[in-house]
Protein backbone atom coordinates (compact mmCIF):
# COMPACT_ATOMS: atom_id res chain seq x y z
CA UNK A 1 0.00 0.00 0.00
CA UNK A 2 1.74 3.70 -0.86
CA UNK A 3 -1.18 5.12 -0.02
CA UNK A 4 -0.44 7.15 3.63
CA UNK A 5 -3.02 9.30 5.27
CA UNK A 6 -1.83 11.46 8.33
CA UNK A 7 -2.75 14.51 10.02
CA UNK A 8 -0.40 16.58 7.72
CA UNK A 9 -2.36 15.84 4.49
CA UNK A 10 -2.66 12.68 2.26
CA UNK A 11 0.34 11.26 0.09
CA UNK A 12 0.97 8.17 -2.27
CA UNK A 13 2.12 6.81 -5.67
CA UNK A 14 0.25 7.58 -8.36
CA UNK A 15 -2.36 5.47 -10.75
CA UNK A 16 -3.30 1.70 -8.68
CA UNK A 17 -6.08 1.32 -6.81
CA UNK A 18 -8.47 3.30 -5.49
CA UNK A 19 -7.79 3.80 -1.73
CA UNK A 20 -4.09 1.94 -2.22
CA UNK A 21 -2.55 4.93 -4.11
CA UNK A 22 -3.15 8.35 -4.66
CA UNK A 23 -5.57 7.95 -7.79
CA UNK A 24 -7.87 10.70 -8.95
CA UNK A 25 -10.95 9.35 -6.41
CA UNK A 26 -8.56 9.56 -3.57
CA UNK A 27 -7.22 13.57 -4.63
CA UNK A 28 -11.12 14.31 -4.64
CA UNK A 29 -12.29 12.50 -1.55
CA UNK A 30 -9.81 14.38 0.49
CA UNK A 31 -10.13 17.75 -1.53
CA UNK A 32 -13.58 17.23 -0.22
CA UNK A 33 -13.17 16.34 3.30
CA UNK A 34 -10.66 19.22 3.28
CA UNK A 35 -13.20 21.61 2.16
CA UNK A 36 -16.03 20.22 4.40
CA UNK A 37 -13.98 20.92 7.38
CA UNK A 38 -12.59 24.45 6.18
CA UNK A 39 -16.39 25.41 6.08
CA UNK A 40 -17.40 24.37 9.07
CA UNK A 41 -14.40 25.50 11.12
CA UNK A 42 -14.78 29.24 9.18
CA UNK A 43 -18.61 29.53 8.95
CA UNK A 44 -18.54 32.77 6.22
CA UNK A 45 -20.67 33.27 2.82
CA UNK A 46 -17.39 32.99 0.68
CA UNK A 47 -14.27 30.44 1.45
CA UNK A 48 -11.44 30.81 -0.39
CA UNK A 49 -8.26 28.31 -0.82
CA UNK A 50 -4.91 29.26 -2.10
CA UNK A 51 -3.65 26.51 -4.08
CA UNK A 52 -0.22 25.90 -5.61
CA UNK A 53 1.86 23.10 -7.11
CA UNK A 54 5.65 22.01 -7.69
CA UNK A 55 6.99 21.04 -11.27
CA UNK A 56 6.21 16.75 -10.88
CA UNK A 57 4.63 15.53 -13.29
CA UNK A 58 1.18 14.87 -11.71
CA UNK A 59 0.91 18.00 -10.40
CA UNK A 60 -1.35 19.80 -12.97
CA UNK A 61 -3.49 16.57 -13.16
CA UNK A 62 -3.90 16.39 -9.04
CA UNK A 63 -4.19 20.29 -9.49
CA UNK A 64 -7.24 20.48 -11.89
CA UNK A 65 -9.13 17.55 -9.38
CA UNK A 66 -8.44 19.14 -6.46
CA UNK A 67 -9.18 23.05 -7.54
CA UNK A 68 -12.34 21.95 -9.03
CA UNK A 69 -13.80 20.13 -6.29
CA UNK A 70 -13.37 22.93 -3.88
CA UNK A 71 -15.62 25.24 -6.62
CA UNK A 72 -18.15 22.19 -6.06
CA UNK A 73 -18.40 22.87 -2.51
CA UNK A 74 -18.78 26.76 -3.09
CA UNK A 75 -15.08 27.74 -2.56
CA UNK A 76 -12.63 30.40 -4.51
CA UNK A 77 -9.75 29.37 -5.46
CA UNK A 78 -6.30 31.29 -5.53
CA UNK A 79 -4.58 29.37 -8.40
CA UNK A 80 -0.94 29.81 -8.14
CA UNK A 81 0.13 27.57 -10.03
CA UNK A 82 4.07 26.25 -10.15
CA UNK A 83 4.72 27.31 -7.06
CA UNK A 84 6.61 26.32 -3.92
CA UNK A 85 5.55 25.17 -0.54
CA UNK A 86 6.24 28.59 1.41
CA UNK A 87 5.18 30.44 -1.64
CA UNK A 88 1.37 29.63 -0.93
CA UNK A 89 2.67 29.53 3.10
CA UNK A 90 2.72 33.08 2.99
CA UNK A 91 0.13 33.86 0.32
CA UNK A 92 -2.31 32.85 2.37
CA UNK A 93 -2.81 35.46 4.96
CA UNK A 94 -2.06 37.60 2.19
CA UNK A 95 -4.93 36.73 0.26
CA UNK A 96 -7.02 36.34 3.28
CA UNK A 97 -7.77 32.74 2.77
CA UNK A 98 -9.21 30.73 4.72
CA UNK A 99 -7.08 27.72 3.79
CA UNK A 100 -4.38 26.95 1.55
CA UNK A 101 -3.49 23.12 0.04
CA UNK A 102 -0.21 22.60 -1.52
CA UNK A 103 0.11 19.64 -4.30
CA UNK A 104 3.79 17.73 -3.12
CA UNK A 105 5.40 14.67 -2.21
CA UNK A 106 8.69 17.26 -1.05
CA UNK A 107 12.05 15.10 -1.38
CA UNK A 108 9.65 11.58 -2.97
CA UNK A 109 10.62 10.35 -6.26
CA UNK A 110 8.54 11.22 -9.25
CA UNK A 111 6.09 8.81 -8.95
CA UNK A 112 4.36 10.24 -5.72
CA UNK A 113 1.98 13.21 -5.16
CA UNK A 114 0.40 14.38 -1.93
CA UNK A 115 -2.11 17.53 -0.28
CA UNK A 116 -0.16 19.43 2.43
CA UNK A 117 -3.16 20.82 4.32
CA UNK A 118 -2.86 24.57 5.62
CA UNK A 119 -5.01 26.51 8.11
CA UNK A 120 -5.61 30.20 7.48
CA UNK A 121 -2.79 31.18 9.12
CA UNK A 122 -0.70 29.28 6.19
CA UNK A 123 0.98 27.07 8.58
CA UNK A 124 0.16 23.33 8.59
CA UNK A 125 -2.82 21.97 10.84
CA UNK A 126 -2.37 20.60 13.94
CA UNK A 127 -3.47 16.71 15.33
CA UNK A 128 -6.68 17.59 16.05
CA UNK A 129 -7.53 19.27 13.19
CA UNK A 130 -6.26 16.62 10.52
CA UNK A 131 -8.25 14.12 12.59
CA UNK A 132 -10.82 15.50 11.73
CA UNK A 133 -10.10 15.62 7.77
CA UNK A 134 -9.28 12.03 8.34
CA UNK A 135 -12.64 11.26 10.04
CA UNK A 136 -14.73 13.24 7.44
CA UNK A 137 -13.01 11.33 4.56
CA UNK A 138 -14.05 8.39 5.76
CA UNK A 139 -17.12 9.17 6.80
CA UNK A 140 -18.86 10.27 3.27
CA UNK A 141 -20.73 13.17 4.42
CA UNK A 142 -19.30 15.76 2.28
CA UNK A 143 -22.38 18.35 0.81
CA UNK A 144 -21.62 20.15 -2.56
CA UNK A 145 -22.81 23.46 -3.56
CA UNK A 146 -25.75 23.71 -6.18
CA UNK A 147 -25.35 25.45 -9.56
CA UNK A 148 -25.81 29.44 -8.49
CA UNK A 149 -23.29 28.59 -5.52
CA UNK A 150 -20.66 27.22 -7.13
CA UNK A 151 -16.91 28.48 -6.49
CA UNK A 152 -14.57 30.34 -9.10
CA UNK A 153 -10.87 29.89 -9.66
CA UNK A 154 -8.85 33.18 -9.49
CA UNK A 155 -5.13 32.44 -11.15
CA UNK A 156 -2.13 35.07 -9.85
CA UNK A 157 1.06 34.13 -10.66
CA UNK A 158 2.87 36.72 -9.33
CA UNK A 159 3.24 35.42 -5.84
CA UNK A 160 6.99 33.55 -6.52
CA UNK A 161 7.68 37.62 -7.41
CA UNK A 162 5.81 39.03 -4.30
CA UNK A 163 7.57 35.95 -1.99
CA UNK A 164 11.03 37.08 -3.44
CA UNK A 165 10.23 40.86 -2.40
CA UNK A 166 9.20 39.79 1.24
CA UNK A 167 12.26 38.47 1.37
CA UNK A 168 14.27 40.82 0.60
CA UNK A 169 12.36 43.65 2.61
CA UNK A 170 13.45 41.36 5.59
CA UNK A 171 15.58 42.98 8.21
CA UNK A 172 18.41 40.83 8.60
CA UNK A 173 18.77 40.19 4.79
CA UNK A 174 21.35 43.20 3.23
CA UNK A 175 21.43 43.52 -0.28
CA UNK A 176 23.93 45.75 -0.88
CA UNK A 177 26.22 43.91 0.90
CA UNK A 178 25.50 40.56 -0.99
CA UNK A 179 25.79 42.76 -4.42
CA UNK A 180 29.08 43.82 -3.27
CA UNK A 181 30.82 40.25 -3.02
CA UNK A 182 30.02 38.96 -6.84
CA UNK A 183 28.96 36.25 -5.63
CA UNK A 184 28.89 33.25 -8.07
CA UNK A 185 26.75 30.02 -7.50
CA UNK A 186 25.66 27.01 -9.13
CA UNK A 187 21.79 26.22 -8.29
CA UNK A 188 20.88 22.63 -8.70
CA UNK A 189 16.76 22.96 -8.70
CA UNK A 190 15.92 19.19 -9.56
CA UNK A 191 14.05 20.20 -12.34
CA UNK A 192 10.91 21.30 -10.04
CA UNK A 193 10.06 24.95 -8.82
CA UNK A 194 13.40 25.88 -7.08
CA UNK A 195 14.45 26.37 -11.13
CA UNK A 196 12.48 29.09 -10.99
CA UNK A 197 12.42 30.92 -7.53
CA UNK A 198 16.02 30.46 -6.40
CA UNK A 199 17.55 32.06 -9.69
CA UNK A 200 15.11 34.79 -9.81
CA UNK A 201 16.03 35.45 -6.18
CA UNK A 202 19.75 35.20 -6.79
CA UNK A 203 19.19 37.97 -9.74
CA UNK A 204 17.34 40.07 -7.33
CA UNK A 205 20.34 39.78 -5.11
CA UNK A 206 22.88 40.56 -7.95
CA UNK A 207 24.40 37.13 -7.94
CA UNK A 208 25.74 35.41 -10.62
CA UNK A 209 23.79 32.04 -10.90
CA UNK A 210 24.94 29.24 -12.83
CA UNK A 211 21.66 26.98 -13.59
CA UNK A 212 21.64 22.75 -12.90
CA UNK A 213 18.53 21.31 -13.31
CA UNK A 214 16.21 24.32 -13.42
CA UNK A 215 13.89 23.15 -16.13
CA UNK A 216 10.65 22.91 -14.25
CA UNK A 217 9.22 19.87 -16.08
CA UNK A 218 9.36 17.27 -13.45
CA UNK A 219 11.75 14.80 -14.53
CA UNK A 220 13.98 14.72 -11.76
CA UNK A 221 17.81 13.83 -12.84
CA UNK A 222 18.43 12.36 -9.57
CA UNK A 223 17.24 11.30 -6.06
CA UNK A 224 15.27 14.62 -4.92
CA UNK A 225 16.31 14.39 -1.71
CA UNK A 226 19.04 16.68 -1.35
CA UNK A 227 21.78 14.75 0.38
CA UNK A 228 25.24 14.18 -0.56
CA UNK A 229 25.01 11.16 -2.61
CA UNK A 230 22.39 12.53 -4.97
CA UNK A 231 24.60 15.46 -6.11
CA UNK A 232 28.03 14.23 -7.41
CA UNK A 233 26.69 16.61 -10.42
CA UNK A 234 26.79 20.03 -8.61
CA UNK A 235 29.78 19.43 -6.65
CA UNK A 236 31.75 18.97 -10.46
CA UNK A 237 29.15 21.73 -11.62
CA UNK A 238 30.65 24.15 -8.56
CA UNK A 239 34.52 23.07 -9.23
CA UNK A 240 33.94 23.17 -13.44
CA UNK A 241 32.61 27.38 -12.52
CA UNK A 242 34.79 27.91 -9.96
CA UNK A 243 31.94 29.02 -8.39
CA UNK A 244 31.66 30.87 -4.83
CA UNK A 245 29.43 27.69 -3.62
CA UNK A 246 26.42 25.56 -4.42
CA UNK A 247 22.67 25.67 -3.62
CA UNK A 248 20.13 22.38 -3.72
CA UNK A 249 16.65 22.63 -2.88
CA UNK A 250 14.27 19.88 -2.53
CA UNK A 251 11.22 19.84 -5.54
CA UNK A 252 8.83 22.07 -2.98
CA UNK A 253 11.82 24.21 -1.87
CA UNK A 254 11.21 23.93 1.84
CA UNK A 255 14.58 22.23 2.36
CA UNK A 256 18.25 24.29 1.67
CA UNK A 257 21.89 22.30 1.87
CA UNK A 258 24.74 23.82 0.51
CA UNK A 259 28.07 22.79 -1.13
CA UNK A 260 31.56 24.60 -0.48
CA UNK A 261 34.09 26.15 -3.27
CA UNK A 262 36.02 22.82 -3.35
CA UNK A 263 32.56 20.75 -4.29
CA UNK A 264 32.14 19.47 -0.63
CA UNK A 265 28.83 19.61 1.37
CA UNK A 266 28.52 22.00 3.89
CA UNK A 267 26.38 19.65 5.91
CA UNK A 268 22.61 19.98 5.65
CA UNK A 269 22.55 20.06 9.68
CA UNK A 270 24.12 23.31 9.29
CA UNK A 271 22.15 25.49 6.49
CA UNK A 272 19.71 26.43 10.07
CA UNK A 273 23.09 26.41 12.22
CA UNK A 274 24.45 29.13 9.93
CA UNK A 275 21.42 31.15 9.56
CA UNK A 276 20.72 31.17 13.02
CA UNK A 277 24.29 32.32 13.59
CA UNK A 278 23.70 35.41 11.40
CA UNK A 279 20.54 36.09 12.98
CA UNK A 280 21.19 35.73 16.86
CA UNK A 281 24.34 37.79 16.08
CA UNK A 282 22.10 41.02 15.09
CA UNK A 283 19.12 39.68 17.38
CA UNK A 284 20.37 37.60 20.15
CA UNK A 285 16.89 35.16 21.24
CA UNK A 286 15.76 32.06 22.40
CA UNK A 287 15.95 28.90 19.13
CA UNK A 288 14.08 25.67 18.68
CA UNK A 289 14.59 22.32 16.57
CA UNK A 290 13.72 18.64 16.67
CA UNK A 291 14.98 16.42 18.85
CA UNK A 292 17.07 14.37 15.80
CA UNK A 293 19.23 17.91 15.12
CA UNK A 294 22.56 18.80 15.14
CA UNK A 295 23.59 20.03 18.52
CA UNK A 296 25.28 22.90 17.00
CA UNK A 297 22.77 24.84 17.09
CA UNK A 298 22.62 24.80 20.68
CA UNK A 299 26.35 25.70 20.75
CA UNK A 300 25.76 28.60 18.64
CA UNK A 301 22.55 30.39 20.51
CA UNK A 302 24.56 29.78 23.91
CA UNK A 303 27.33 32.06 22.30
CA UNK A 304 24.54 34.82 21.75
CA UNK A 305 22.80 34.25 25.05
CA UNK A 306 19.92 32.54 24.14
CA UNK A 307 18.08 29.54 25.11
CA UNK A 308 17.69 26.08 23.01
CA UNK A 309 15.37 23.67 23.23
CA UNK A 310 14.28 20.74 20.96
CA UNK A 311 10.31 20.16 19.83
CA UNK A 312 9.23 16.55 18.88
CA UNK A 313 9.95 15.60 15.56
CA UNK A 314 7.46 17.46 12.85
CA UNK A 315 7.12 21.09 11.69
CA UNK A 316 4.12 21.54 13.25
CA UNK A 317 5.54 20.63 16.71
CA UNK A 318 8.53 22.95 15.60
CA UNK A 319 6.57 25.31 15.05
CA UNK A 320 4.23 25.23 18.11
CA UNK A 321 7.83 24.89 20.62
CA UNK A 322 9.07 28.35 18.68
CA UNK A 323 5.90 30.20 19.26
CA UNK A 324 6.14 28.80 23.01
CA UNK A 325 9.00 30.14 23.49
CA UNK A 326 9.36 33.26 21.24
CA UNK A 327 11.86 32.02 19.29
CA UNK A 328 13.70 34.17 16.75
CA UNK A 329 14.93 31.43 14.10
CA UNK A 330 14.32 27.66 14.21
CA UNK A 331 13.90 24.48 12.19
CA UNK A 332 14.99 21.49 10.94
CA UNK A 333 17.90 19.69 10.55
CA UNK A 334 16.96 18.38 6.82
CA UNK A 335 18.28 22.00 5.83
CA UNK A 336 14.43 23.69 7.34
CA UNK A 337 14.77 27.54 7.67
CA UNK A 338 11.90 28.42 9.27
CA UNK A 339 12.28 32.32 10.68
CA UNK A 340 9.26 33.60 12.05
CA UNK A 341 9.62 37.64 10.90
CA UNK A 342 8.98 36.23 7.49
CA UNK A 343 6.41 33.41 8.26
CA UNK A 344 6.21 30.50 10.34
CA UNK A 345 7.30 27.76 7.95
CA UNK A 346 10.63 26.49 6.27
CA UNK A 347 11.77 28.70 3.87
CA UNK A 348 14.65 27.80 1.58
CA UNK A 349 14.54 31.16 -0.35
CA UNK A 350 14.56 33.13 3.37
CA UNK A 351 17.66 30.80 4.50
CA UNK A 352 19.11 31.19 0.89
CA UNK A 353 19.22 34.98 1.55
CA UNK A 354 20.29 35.15 5.02
CA UNK A 355 23.31 33.11 4.36
CA UNK A 356 24.43 34.89 1.33
CA UNK A 357 24.39 37.74 4.00
CA UNK A 358 26.62 36.26 6.35
CA UNK A 359 28.83 35.15 3.85
CA UNK A 360 28.77 38.61 2.65
CA UNK A 361 29.94 39.71 6.00
CA UNK A 362 32.26 37.72 7.37
CA UNK A 363 34.53 38.33 3.65
CA UNK A 364 35.12 34.48 3.74
CA UNK A 365 34.97 31.25 1.98
CA UNK A 366 32.08 28.54 2.70
CA UNK A 367 34.80 26.14 3.90
CA UNK A 368 36.40 28.73 6.30
CA UNK A 369 32.71 29.36 7.47
CA UNK A 370 31.62 25.68 8.19
CA UNK A 371 35.50 25.69 10.13
CA UNK A 372 34.20 28.23 12.66
CA UNK A 373 31.47 25.85 14.05
CA UNK A 374 31.72 23.01 15.99
CA UNK A 375 31.65 19.69 13.57
CA UNK A 376 29.30 16.78 15.22
CA UNK A 377 28.89 13.54 13.04
CA UNK A 378 25.57 11.65 13.41
CA UNK A 379 24.47 8.38 12.78
CA UNK A 380 20.91 7.01 11.58
CA UNK A 381 20.07 3.54 12.28
CA UNK A 382 17.02 1.36 12.97
CA UNK A 383 16.53 -2.26 14.63
CA UNK A 384 13.32 -4.49 13.44
CA UNK A 385 11.72 -5.94 16.16
CA UNK A 386 8.62 -9.05 15.98
CA UNK A 387 4.75 -7.45 16.19
CA UNK A 388 4.63 -9.32 19.48
CA UNK A 389 7.37 -6.85 21.25
CA UNK A 390 5.71 -3.75 23.22
CA UNK A 391 8.18 -1.06 21.89
CA UNK A 392 6.77 1.61 24.19
CA UNK A 393 8.05 -1.17 26.97
CA UNK A 394 11.45 -1.28 25.80
CA UNK A 395 11.74 2.34 25.10
CA UNK A 396 10.28 2.90 29.05
CA UNK A 397 13.01 0.35 29.72
CA UNK A 398 15.60 2.44 27.58
CA UNK A 399 14.63 5.61 29.77
CA UNK A 400 14.98 4.30 33.37
CA UNK A 401 18.35 2.97 32.46
CA UNK A 402 19.36 6.47 31.68
CA UNK A 403 17.12 8.05 34.07
CA UNK A 404 20.50 9.96 35.84
CA UNK A 405 21.53 11.75 32.26
CA UNK A 406 19.63 14.47 30.44
CA UNK A 407 16.20 12.62 29.63
CA UNK A 408 13.49 14.31 27.16
CA UNK A 409 10.37 11.65 26.53
CA UNK A 410 8.42 14.04 24.36
CA UNK A 411 9.42 12.03 21.30
CA UNK A 412 10.49 8.30 22.01
CA UNK A 413 13.29 8.84 24.38
CA UNK A 414 16.17 11.43 23.75
CA UNK A 415 19.30 11.00 26.17
CA UNK A 416 21.96 13.81 26.12
CA UNK A 417 25.03 12.72 27.41
CA UNK A 418 27.91 15.14 27.95
CA UNK A 419 29.60 14.98 24.33
CA UNK A 420 26.96 13.19 22.34
CA UNK A 421 22.78 11.97 22.18
CA UNK A 422 20.97 9.51 21.15
CA UNK A 423 17.31 9.70 20.12
CA UNK A 424 15.20 6.80 19.90
CA UNK A 425 11.83 7.36 17.77
CA UNK A 426 9.36 3.81 17.35
CA UNK A 427 7.83 3.82 13.96
CA UNK A 428 4.29 4.47 13.59
CA UNK A 429 3.42 1.89 11.31
CA UNK A 430 6.00 -1.13 11.89
CA UNK A 431 7.94 -2.62 14.45
CA UNK A 432 10.78 -0.50 14.35
CA UNK A 433 12.70 1.46 16.60
CA UNK A 434 15.28 3.92 14.77
CA UNK A 435 18.16 5.24 16.47
CA UNK A 436 19.41 8.61 16.02
CA UNK A 437 22.77 9.25 17.48
CA UNK A 438 25.21 12.56 17.00
CA UNK A 439 28.98 12.54 18.11
CA UNK A 440 32.17 14.99 17.69
CA UNK A 441 33.44 11.51 15.13
CA UNK A 442 31.65 9.20 12.92
CA UNK A 443 33.48 6.39 14.57
CA UNK A 444 32.07 7.25 18.29
CA UNK A 445 28.44 7.91 16.23
CA UNK A 446 28.71 4.81 15.30
CA UNK A 447 30.37 2.82 18.53
CA UNK A 448 26.85 4.90 20.73
CA UNK A 449 24.11 3.56 18.12
CA UNK A 450 25.86 -0.06 18.18
CA UNK A 451 25.70 -0.10 22.17
CA UNK A 452 22.53 1.29 22.15
CA UNK A 453 21.06 -1.59 19.59
CA UNK A 454 22.95 -4.42 21.73
CA UNK A 455 20.93 -2.72 25.18
CA UNK A 456 17.48 -2.80 23.26
CA UNK A 457 18.45 -6.66 21.96
CA UNK A 458 19.18 -7.82 25.51
CA UNK A 459 16.00 -6.27 26.98
CA UNK A 460 13.91 -7.45 24.03
CA UNK A 461 15.74 -10.82 24.62
CA UNK A 462 16.56 -11.67 20.63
Amino acid sequence: MTLIKSISGIRGTIGGNVGDNLTPIDAVKFASAYGTWLKTERVKENSRVVVGRDARISGEMIQNLVMNTLVGLGIDVIDLGLSTTPTVEIAVPMEHADGGIILTASHNPKQWNALKLLNAKGEFLDAAEGAKILEIAESDTMHFADVDSLGEIIINDAYIDIHIDEVLELEFVDKKAIESANFKVVVDGVNSTGGIAIPLLLERLGVEAVKLYCEPNGHFPHNPEPLKEHLTDLSAEVKKHHADFGIVVDPDVDRLAFMDENGDMFGEEYTLVACADHVLSRNPGNTVSNMSSTRALRDVTEKHGGTYEASAVGEVNVVALMKKNNAVIGGEGNGGIIYPASHYGRDALVGVALFLTLLAEKKMSVSQLRKTYTSYFMSKKKIALTPQIDVDAILMQMAAKYKDENLNTVDGVKIDFAENWVHLRKSNTEPIIRIYTEAKSQQIADELADKIISEIKEIANI
